[in-house]
């Protein structure tokens, strides 16, 4: 009797890593969708109100009403967003490397720098009314304490974490201080760097709405704080997921120049 025998093809080198890498690029979109529709049926079985949760459907019902509106305050909120986080990032990579590379400076600075940020930014915004007034300067500067702050520890760390022996090397070989910084202290600080804004361009979006709802006329967090008073649920519900659009697309543009820069700093090659 003859037997058949069935074998199974094993996948290539080549195939498993293309094949993870597609499961990667799909997940998010898989994952996000199947959150929404999971919502969706649940507001629709238990029958909620739309008053307490709205269903995804309603959410994009006003989303395409005040779709006009909700652009013209997301710009707004954009580029104060922008503006914060820009200064954040220069000013939180000169403090960094300034931090990373001064045991002295280092030591005497991180009690008032986590003294100032242990300070809700709620709690400045009046002050920055009392210097600016209304208008666009409160959420920019919001923006920019808020976010600052993980920029600077990440990218003190990075340089501070240098070798000694690798220093020692360097001395050495001629090296001075400052060409230790900048030509070994601040690549090796890169990853640390790209992975603080990635948090930071979240914390510059908090700190801009909540100025936009204390100081402006204008944004995302004024339309909310509008939105809210008159009880347009939906409306406030729809600003919510343009914030969280406007986020995604910021940390996807974020981790794309990180991966691009980067790369060579992640070498992981665990298995989804």
């Amino acid at each position: 009797m003859n037997c058949a025998v069935i074998s199974r093809r094993r996948a290539t080198p080549l195939e498993t890593p293309m094949k993870t890498k597609n499961q990667l690029a799909l997940a998010p979109w898989v994952f996000t969708v199947g959150f929404f529709i999971l919502w969706e049926v649940v507001c629709r079985a238990l029958k909620v109100s739309s008053f307490i949760l709205p269903a995804p459907s309603t959410i994009l019902l006003a989303v395409w009403e005040y779709r006009n509106q909700l652009a013209y305050h997301a710009m707004h909120t954009l580029w104060m967003t922008l503006a914060g986080f820009g200064l954040a990032v220069g000013f939180g990579l000169l403090l960094g490397m300034v931090l990373g590379s001064s045991r002295l400076i280092n030591a005497g600075s991180y009690p008032l720098l986590v003294g100032f940020n242990s300070i809700p930014k709620v709690a400045v915004v009046p002050i920055l009314v009392f210097w600016f007034g209304v208008g666009w300067v409160p959420p920019v500067l919001t923006a920019f304490l808020i976010s600052f702050f993980p920029i600077v520890v990440n990218v003190a760390t990075g340089i501070a974490t240098v070798e000694p022996e690798m220093e020692d090397v360097l001395r050495a070989l001629g090296a001075s201080k400052r060409d230790i910084v900048f030509k070994v202290g601040v690549p090796r600080a890169m990853p640390y760097f790209f992975g603080s804004l990635k948090v930071a361009i979240t914390l510059a979006y908090v700190g801009s709405v909540i100025g936009e709802q204390n100081a402006s006329n204008v944004g995302i967090g004024n339309l909310l704080t509008r939105a809210s008073a008159a009880f347009e649920v939906p409306l406030v519900w729809a600003a919510l997921v343009v914030l969280a659009v406007l986020g995604v697309v910021m940390y996807a543009a974020t981790a794309y120049v990180e991966q691009s820069m980067t790369g060579w700093a992640q070498r992981s090659q665990m298995a989804a």
